[in-house]
């Protein structure tokens, strides 16, 4: 079968992005991201000219916020997909 020695297929790609969003859903803001300046604290809600480095502290904080019950979900369907099937 040729689908078996492709190297990068669809479900490597969609592995690869439940792998990001658990790198997301796991990060600490507090901890990680305000060595850099980007703490939570530090958002502008509302205000006109919201930086990229402010959306990008909001898109991380939606993603945990939204995610973190769907991704419990998934991961155990690939767990239990990876140990029957390989």
């Amino acid at each position: 079968d040729h689908s078996n020695n492709m190297g990068f297929g669809l479900f490597s790609l969609l592995e690869a992005g439940l792998l990001l969003l658990n790198a997301i859903c796991v990060l600490h803001r507090e901890r990680f991201l305000a060595r850099f300046g980007w703490s939570s604290e530090q958002r502008d809600f509302g205000e006109p000219g919201v930086t990229a480095k402010g959306q990008l502290v909001n898109l991380v904080n939606s993603v945990q916020f939204v995610m973190r019950g769907p991704l419990i979900v998934v991961n155990s369907l690939v767990i239990v997909y990876k140990l029957v099937l390989g």
